[in-house]
């Protein structure tokens, strides 16, 4: 089977690729990334010389390249993991994820169309990563469930749930076969240091400042990547057709809570007195439109497929932490911007 990755040079793509290298053999795995500042093909020096592994440099949006290479390759299958993510970007730039999120998703839709209409393989679909933001904001109670009703709050989650209907339209529309997932917060290694927790560990490791919006109480449910990964291979392969699975770790954490916890791990790490890195919290203005608390119910997939997390929250927070500390190299080529330089100019 030929197998196209979408945004396998970022945080979560960079972990599906490298688990499907190592895991299925008889598999071509394609990489495409358009290289933007979160795509970083370091993510992958350990299995970039694989035999059956091909990285395509090219953007989502630019529907001819699109219906180029789906020509050229034939994928019997998409997992598609490329997106504008970050929500305060989204904030600032709405039109950046309308352009990559909605448009991009439909030239990948309608390129899978036309090849997935001469059934060449019965295990042949699209898979649509998504987020567990386009259901909006809970309360102190409750949990999102795959029958949630969509409510997004910030243009981020509003980009990624025309995304997921358009997918579904499309099953509909055209017999199209699909899967959806929707993901609580990820985090764990090579992650893109705009995030909460890679910037962070990036902020006490430097002794700056670590700005937590409002009074932080703010809850996020936790996923270590890793685990995700392989909740993805397991849809990708025995999800039902036309069918969304909501995919959580079961780890509720308060921003500061969250915070304070990382804090005593990094100054016991670091050989810090205690306390050193709590006294960097600052509280800054909060942003418009933050939705209070994400939980996932994800009983479906549980009980559907046998997927659970295997890692607690708090082991994943130190093989993380561990991994940013032993690949410093890794983090000062992401904060200089010396990885885009390398890597554009390779497939420039």
């Amino acid at each position: 089977m030929n197998i196209l990755i979408t945004g396998g040079a970022g945080f979560i793509g960079s972990h599906v690729i490298r688990r499907f290298l190592k895991r299925y053999s008889n598999y071509t795995i394609f990489n495409l990334d358009a290289l933007t500042y979160a795509g970083n093909l370091e993510n992958l020096k350990d299995i970039e010389e694989s035999k059956n592994y091909k990285f395509l440099k090219g953007d989502i949006v630019d529907a001819g390249f699109i219906n180029k290479i789906f020509e050229q390759y034939e994928f019997d299958g998409v997992i598609h993991l490329a997106a504008e993510s970050h929500v305060d970007r989204s904030i600032e730039d709405p039109l950046a994820f309308v352009r990559t999120n909605v448009i991009g998703t439909v030239n990948l839709l309608n390129a899978f169309k036309d090849i997935s209409s001469n059934d060449r393989s019965s295990k042949s679909r699209f898979y649509h990563v998504s987020t567990d933001e386009v259901y909006g904001s809970l309360g102190e109670t409750g949990l999102f469930t795959e029958e949630t009703s969509y409510d997004p709050n910030s243009p981020y989650s509003a980009s990624k749930a025309s995304s997921d209907h358009f997918v579904r339209s499309y099953g509909e529309t055209y017999g199209l076969p699909y899967v959806i997932t929707n993901c609580s917060n990820n985090y764990g290694p090579n992650h893109f240091p705009e995030k909460l927790i890679p910037l962070f560990i990036h902020n006490i490791i430097e002794n700056k400042p670590l700005p937590v919006y409002g009074d932080g109480k703010y809850t996020r449910d936790w996923l270590f990547v890793e685990d995700h990964a392989v909740a993805i291979d397991l849809v990708f392969h025995e999800g039902k057709n036309h069918e969304t699975y909501n995919i959580g770790g079961f780890n509720e954490w308060q921003n500061i809570e969250l915070v304070k916890l990382l804090c005593k791990q990094m100054d016991r790490k670091l050989g810090r007195a205690k306390g050193t890195s709590e006294k960097l919290i600052s509280y800054v203005k909060d942003r418009p439109g933050h939705d209070l608390r994400y939980a996932i119910d994800a009983g479906k997939i549980n009980r559907e497929l046998g997927w659970k997390p295997s890692v607690t929250f708090e082991e994943g927070l130190e093989r993380t932490i561990d991994w940013y500390l032993n690949n410093a190299q890794w983090l000062k080529n992401v904060t200089s911007g010396a990885y885009q330089e390398y890597y554009n100019k390779m497939y420039s």
